[in-house]
């Protein structure tokens, strides 16, 4: 989405009937990663059909092939349209997905199951407390962990609940000590969920991170970060250790900075920096040990091309090849191929993607693949056991997708990826994109009153 003139946009006294939340958080970031901020812009309502071209028709059964031979395939739709939801994989292989926003724009209670042996969407128990931005984790015992997240006037939560995939409902479990969204979950070798980071309904990026204890149903506080983030990634190292980089900080800039989480100690220890700050970008874990980063914002509003790998055995982040496609807000799944599949999001204007593309650790180098059916950013990507890959929800400005679709990857497996690591040349230069305007946070409207 264009970035909108702050005069004219405060020019409209009569916004559509959004979630106050969607007013309050506004920012020189470009409208993706944070619906609060994306949404702001809608009080613009007769701007954004300027602005945004909206098309029509029917969508074809599934996505032309690639080169590499991979197709997207849909399947059935979701019974709620939604993004900034969450998505799980149960033992039994079906994937819970859960909260979000829907087509109305308000943070739904609603979760539904994909059965990939039928390959149908059925309804499950409501979330006692609707959220969108939150996190769910499956824990040792099978069940689902949900905290936090933000609710339909935009404040964050302190709320946390267990699913129970044997009956299929929700029950209430012990309370955040402090209300939070756009954090990070990340279950940890003991079988305890740290939760760090994140913001809370005042837009103040935290620097505190506590830990759930599933046997008494608990948080207890742990050490707090070095620096406060929200929009970051955690990723689980091999060793044990919990990496988080990069986010929007305290100043809601990006960040470059990585910090490690020693569940031994409790404590944050700062790591090296990355080469680009960025926030809304993903982070993937990789079979050698290393983690990709790629894509994301920087504070111009600039979707990134850039990707770099994180190597624990030094600390220390190395330049790897580009994206074809800079992105944001877009999903990154390591595939049974070993390779990482990058899929959708949003561009420099916030428009919404249906490109994808591959990793190969082995030559370090990105290459296209199949696109999706239906443009999606903030959906979720779910390996299934089957090996194919669920793409569900996501927006494509103005649509609230509930469209599902099935990647295949029929490429031949990479060469083994050598141990150390890939020599990559240096990024080409990009080709020069318009730059996102910064504009400072608009008055919060009061939501109006249904008549």
């Amino acid at each position: 989405m264009k970035t909108i003139d702050t005069d004219r946009a405060s020019s409209y006294d009569e916004p559509p009937k959004i979630p106050l939340a969607m007013h309050k958080k506004s920012t020189s970031r470009s409208a993706f990663f944070n619906l609060r901020a994306m949404i702001g812009l809608l009080c613009a309502a007769t701007a954004y059909f300027i602005l945004i071209p909206i098309t029509s028709g029917q969508k074809p059964s599934h996505a032309p092939s690639s080169l590499d031979g991979a197709t997207w395939t849909f399947t059935g739709n979701l019974n709620t349209a939604r993004f900034l939801h969450a998505v799980t994989l149960l033992p039994n292989g079906m994937a819970l997905v859960t909260g979000g926003l829907n087509n109305t724009f308000n943070a739904t209670s609603s979760a539904e199951l994909y059965d990939p042996t039928s390959g149908t969407w059925t309804a499950t128990g409501n979330l006692n407390t609707e959220r969108y931005e939150h996190t769910a984790t499956l824990l040792p015992n099978g069940k689902v962990l949900v905290a936090g997240g933000s609710d339909s006037t935009g404040n964050a939560s302190t709320s946390a609940e267990l699913y129970d995939p044997t009956t299929g409902n929700w029950t209430a479990t012990g309370s955040l000590n402090i209300e939070r969204t756009e954090h990070t979950a990340t279950l940890l070798p003991n079988g305890k969920v740290l939760v760090a980071a994140g913001t809370d309904s005042t837009f103040t990026a935290s620097a505190t991170a506590e830990l759930y204890d599933p046997a008494s149903g608990t948080w207890t506080a742990t050490g707090d970060l070095n620096t406060a983030r929200n929009l970051d990634t955690a990723t689980l190292l091999p060793n044990g250790m919990v990496l988080v980089a990069a986010g929007a900080d305290s100043s809601q800039s990006a960040s470059e900075g990585a910090e490690l989480y020693d569940p031994v100690t409790g404590t944050w220890t700062a790591t090296g920096n990355l080469n680009t700050a960025r926030y809304g970008h993903t982070a993937t874990p990789l079979p050698n040990g290393m983690v990709l980063v790629t894509g994301g914002f920087d504070d111009n509003g600039t979707a990134s091309a850039t990707a770099e790998l994180y190597d624990p055995a030094t600390g220390t982040w190395t330049v790897t090849g580009s994206l074809n496609t800079g992105r944001s807000g877009h999903t990154a799944t390591l595939v049974s191929n070993g390779m990482a599949l990058a899929a959708g999001g949003f561009d420099n204007n916030g428009v919404s993607s249906a490109t994808a593309e591959l990793y190969d650790t082995a030559s370090g180098s990105w290459t296209v693949t199949g696109s999706l059916n239906n443009a999606r950013g903030r959906h979720t990507a779910t390996l299934l056991s089957d090996g194919m890959v669920l793409a569900a929800g996501g927006l494509d400005f103005p649509t609230i997708n509930a469209s599902a679709e099935l990647y295949s990857a029929l490429a031949p497996t990479p060469s083994p990826t050598p141990t150390v690591t890939p020599t990559v040349s240096s990024t080409p230069t990009p080709t020069a994109t318009p730059r996102a305007t910064p504009r400072p946070r608009p008055t919060p409207h009061p939501r109006p009153t249904p008549p």
